[in-house]
């Protein structure tokens, strides 16, 4: 019995060290960012301020006395920004698996908001479509507002991640520098 119990533990106990064997693996040696994504990643960048700054003009349309065609067309500007961060997104999407860590929780949480944007801008247009002399009802100066806000959020948010990125490996640059023999 006494036989059976200490086999029995050091089976578990090989099977924990080969359960931990992969974790404590990757510990050692992190999974490097991928230049792709990092470059994507500042692709998203630009759009991300094109949008921002788009709708913040468009927010300014609503104080204004601009026709509705004016507002179709900044809103079509706008969409066109929204579908380029969309292929630039898709991209990182398709390089997540190849992704560190901290590029897949930028493309994990910057995916959704920009989901959210387009969702918004498609009320726009409907809006502006649908009511062509109503563009200066407090519901669609909401929209405008609600563009701004989710533009500047993303916009903020990509850019904090392309710093983070470039913070990275001026760190890991300079600690490789510092390592190296002979200095």
């Amino acid at each position: 019995m006494r036989k059976v119990r200490y086999v029995l533990g050091l089976t578990l106990l090989m099977a924990a060290s080969l359960y931990l064997l992969p974790a404590l693996h990757a510990s050692d040696n992190p999974v490097a960012d991928s230049p792709e994504v990092s470059d994507l990643l500042t692709q998203a960048k630009t759009h991300a301020l094109q949008l921002r700054n788009d709708s913040d003009t468009m927010r300014g349309f609503a104080t204004s006395r601009v026709s509705w065609q004016s507002h179709a067309e900044q809103i079509e500007t706008i969409k066109g920004h929204v579908n380029n961060l969309g292929k630039v997104l898709q991209k990182m999407s398709d390089r997540h698996p190849y992704a560190s860590p901290w590029q897949q929780g930028a493309i994990d949480r910057v995916t959704p908001l920009a989901r959210e944007l387009a969702s918004n801008i498609e009320a726009t247009i409907e809006h502006i479509n649908n009511n062509h002399s109503r563009l200066h009802l407090p519901e669609y100066k909401d929209y405008l507002s609600a563009n701004y806000e989710l533009s500047a959020s993303l916009s903020e948010l990509i850019s904090d991640y392309v710093k983070y990125g470039k913070s990275k490996a001026n760190y890991e640059r300079l600690g490789s520098e510092l390592e190296a023999p002979g200095h």
